[in-house]
This record gives structure tokens, sequence and C-alpha cells, in this order.
């Protein structure tokens, strides 16, 4: 692609070069136009003083002008015989129609000027090129000071050109002044007013990387100090089942072992599904997803740990509601949902997952009667490793916070609330109408 230095002074070059031959070509014909107006009045004019003169009654008696006149003056008496013949150039041609006509000749092409005045044909003739040649230096001195005048327009456009992209020069550089540890916003005040949204727009875009690079850099950070606790725990009850003596001690520590590699495996998981939450791109095709076919999917899967756990997990009457949104990552958070709602809820316990209305829009709810989470913590529970007063419970902290995300995502809303009876917990996701 063109710069823009070459999109402005290319149109606005070849634009003056175009006037300016326009200009030419005008000023030209015009000039020949009115030169030849001229010549005809001057033609008419020699005529009229020619009338009436004592001549010559041969060629080569007394003549007009001297032998490069530009006019030739040729006289005829009524008996057609010529009395006279001026010491013109060229061999013009013998017109004896009255008035002005343009005649051809091996010569070229010349203007005659015949009249009938007392008994005499008076012919004043003069080749057209005389005219041309005139009208063409009428026409040059014209244009000559635009000639002159066009380079230095042209200079003065490319300066002028160079000096308005100049903040742009000065924009580029103070983009390429920023680094990926600092990024600081540009100065908002100095910018052409055409510049200035085009700076809005890149403060903008710098304000949300670095939010991004800090969220990250605060992940990251997060991350390895949640996976340094269970792999330091996987390696020391590695250790204790090596040094174990006798076979139940040795499946005590085997069983504490894979206890200890399940938190990380989850861990590891939740922090993948976290990162795909994060950057995942609002360019995802949806599709519509039927929430009611979503959640029994999740209750079937998580059927087994509920069990396990001697936890009574079940589906309410669903109500058939589709939503517009990407299957996939809802599914995962129907899953996270019900899943955490098994690890906090007490072996005998109830879950519950059901899709509803509520004041009109699809809402899909998981509601259990565990131990819950205070009011006044629940706003926090939405961030990365949170577990509120519990730092001793078995999840790792991230399944909310990838249900935010994903229902970010799809405009959804995500609620905590009292379960059933004001006991436990209950999530309520609710989509657009």
């Amino acid at each position: 692609m063109r710069s823009i230095r070459s999109a402005l002074l290319v149109p606005l070059a070849g634009g003056l070069a175009v006037a300016l031959a326009v200009a030419t070509v005008a000023t030209y014909l015009r000039a020949r136009d009115e030169a030849s107006a001229l010549f005809d009045v001057q033609l008419s004019q020699l005529a009229a003083s020619v009338t009436g003169m004592p001549l010559s009654v041969a060629p080569g008696g007394p003549s007009i002008g001297g032998g490069d006149a530009p006019l030739v003056v040729q006289v005829w008496n009524r008996d057609g015989v010529q009395v006279f013949r001026s010491r013109g150039t060229g061999d013009p041609p013998e017109r004896r129609t009255p008035g002005f006509s343009t005649v051809a000749t091996p010569t070229g092409p010349w203007r005659v000027y015949s009249v009938l005045a007392q008994g005499e044909l008076v012919q004043v003739a003069q080749p057209l090129a005389l005219r041309d040649q005139l009208a063409a230096t009428l026409a040059w001195s014209t244009i000559l000071p635009w000639l002159v005048a066009a380079p230095l327009i042209g200079l003065l456009l490319w300066f002028a050109i160079a000096r308005a992209m100049r903040p742009l020069d000065r924009l580029a550089a103070a983009v390429g002044e920023q680094h990926p540890r600092g990024l600081r916003p540009l100065p908002s005040d100095g910018w052409p007013r055409e510049v200035t949204p085009l700076v809005g727009a890149l403060n903008g875009l710098l304000a949300r990387l670095d939010a991004t690079l800090d969220a990250q850099k605060a992940f990251v950070a997060d991350a390895a100090h949640e996976l340094r606790t269970p792999l330091a725990a996987v390696h020391l009850q590695a250790e204790l089942a090596e040094r174990a003596n006798g076979d139940e001690a040795r499946s005590a520590a085997l069983a504490t072992l894979k206890s200890g590699l399940r938190r990380a495996t989850r861990v590891v998981e939740q922090l993948l599904a976290l990162a795909r939450a994060d950057h995942a791109s609002q360019a995802t095709p949806h599709t519509g997803v039927d929430l009611a076919e979503v959640a029994r999917t999740a209750v079937a899967e998580h059927a087994g740990l509920a069990a396990a756990k001697d936890i009574d997990l079940g589906a309410e009457p669903l109500e058939s509601l589709t939503v517009d949104g990407d299957a996939h990552a809802l599914a995962t958070l129907v899953a996270n949902l019900v899943d955490n709602a098994i690890r906090y809820v007490p072996s005998g316990g109830h879950v519950d997952v059901a899709v509803e209305r509520r004041e009109g829009a699809p809402s899909l709810v998981v509601r259990d009667d565990g131990p819950g989470i205070p009011a006044a913590e629940r706003d926090a529970m939405f961030e990365r490793f949170a577990r509120g007063g519990q730092a001793d419970a078995p999840g790792s902290g991230l399944g909310l916070a990838i249900v935010r995300r994903i229902a970010e995502r799809h405009g959804a809303t995500v609620a905590l609330g009292d379960g059933p009876d004001g006991r436990g917990l209950e999530v309520a996701v609710r989509f657009p109408r």
C-alpha cells in the first residue's frame, strides 16, 4: 500500500500538471482566436487604405512593404488585369470572391480578404503560419510564469504534506517507546484535531493491554503458588510411601499420594479451563443451546462423584429453554457449578440443578444445602483462587472465576444467594432474554 504522503502528493502534483496543460492549450487557442480577429481587422484596414491609391499597372511597379512583409497585396482592374502586387513572401492565392476566406495552397493555408471598390478588386493575403506563430508567442509569454512557478508550488506542497505528517511520525515514535513491562498512556495534548481520536483509541488499547498483562502476571504468580503446595505435598507423600514399613502404612501413604495427585490434576485442569475462558475469541460461532440438555448431561457425568460422597444429586423439572451460545463453554460452566457443589456439600447433602425463567429471562440454577458462603464474602468468591474463609477446602478456587468468564462472554450475569430454606448456596446464571 502506498504511503499517505504519496497518496496526497501524487494526485495534487498530477492535478497541477493537468491544470497547467489545460491552461496552456486554452491560452494558446484564445490567443490564436484573438490574433486571428486582430489580423482580420488589419487585413480589412489595409485593403481599405490601398483602395483608390495610384498604383503601377504592372506587378513589378511600386509596392507596399519589403520583401519579407507578412502581408501580400494584389489589385486587379475591372478588366481582370493585375495592376499591382506587393513584394510579400510566399505564393499567395488569387481569390476573386469578396470577403474573408481561408485558402489552402502548396505552401500552407492563407487568410485572404477581398474587396471590390472603385472598379478594382483589392485582395490582401496573409499566411496562417504567421498567425499561429504569434499566437504561440503570446501563449508562451502568458504561461511561462506558471511553468516557472509550478516546481515551486510542487515543492511547497511536498513541504506542507511533510509538515502535516510530522505528528504521525511523532505518534509512531511515542508508541514505539512503549515497553510491555510498563505501558504508559500517550500525552493527550498537543496533537492535531484529526490525530486526537487515534491517540484516545491507542490510550484505551494501552490501558486494556496493561490490565491484561497485570492480570496475566497475577495469574502466573497465583498459579505458581497454588501448584507449589500440592506438588510439594505429592513429593512428601511419595517419600513417605517409599519409607513406609508394612503394607498398611504403605497403603495409607499411597492413598494420600493419590489424593494429592488428584488435587494437583484438578488445579491444572481448572487453570487450563480458566485460560481458555479468558482468551476465548469473541468470534466463536454461537448456536442455539438447550440449557435443559446441558444440565442433564452435567448431572449424568457427576452422578458417580456424588454417589461416592453419598450426595443426592438431581435435576428438578427442567424447562426446555434455548439460548444463543457456545455449547462447549456452557457445558464447562454447568460442570464447574455442579462439581463445586458436590465438593463443598458434606456427605448426605443435596444438590439440585434447575432450568427456569426468572423475570422472563432463561436461568440456570444450582442449589445445595451445604455450608454456603457468607454474604460479605460472595463478591470476592469470583476472584481467582478465592476460597473465602475455607482455606483448607478441597477445591482449587477457580470454579466460580471460570463460571463468571464464560457468563460474561454470553452476556449473562451470575448471582450468589441462599440455598433452600436459607441453608447452603444458590448460584443463578441469568441469560439475556
